[in-house]
């Protein structure tokens, strides 16, 4: 399969809501919650006037065409926020595409990118129980803060 990593185009950025109702973990046996939560107030800082922000940055996985996954980054006051001068990071693939190396591709981009920006590290958080704490891991996040369910994760980038 051939993954093309780009920039994600402003006419794409609805797209974004989409990827943020697959980005959210639902635990086994759970139901998954309606899409409208994308709309509450606290995912809506992932998203609300996208692309006006410096630190607004965002990439996309294609395959065949096709938009597969995402991964966006702002400085926002979400639950992976560590400071006013890190950019917090979203990402999310169709489920498909997942275990296939393309997170981990996209994920090193953004990095690289937010590097060459000149920030200093990037941020996350991460439900305990998903498993993409180990692909963050590998990346180079470490712990730098939990609560009862969550890690929030940071990597220095330079």
């Amino acid at each position: 399969m051939n993954c093309t990593i780009r920039e994600l185009r402003e006419a794409e950025y609805p797209l974004l809501n989409e990827f943020l109702y697959k980005a959210i973990f639902i635990p086994a046996g759970m139901a998954p919650p309606p899409r409208s939560i994308v709309y509450n107030p606290e995912l809506q800082v992932y998203l609300s006037g996208f692309g006006t922000q410096p630190a607004d940055k965002s990439l996309a996985a294609e395959v065949d065409g096709a938009v597969v996954g995402a991964v966006w980054a702002r400085i926002m006051d979400d639950y992976g926020h560590v400071d006013d001068e890190t950019p917090s990071l979203a990402i999310s693939l169709h489920q498909e595409y997942r275990g296939l190396g393309i997170g981990t591709k996209l994920m090193g981009r953004m990095l690289v990118l937010l590097a060459e920006c000149g920030y200093r590290r990037a941020s996350l958080a991460v439900q305990k129980a998903n498993y993409a704490v180990k692909l963050y891991q590998k990346l180079g996040f470490e712990i730098v803060n939990q609560n009862e369910t969550e890690y929030i994760m940071a990597k220095r980038l330079r």
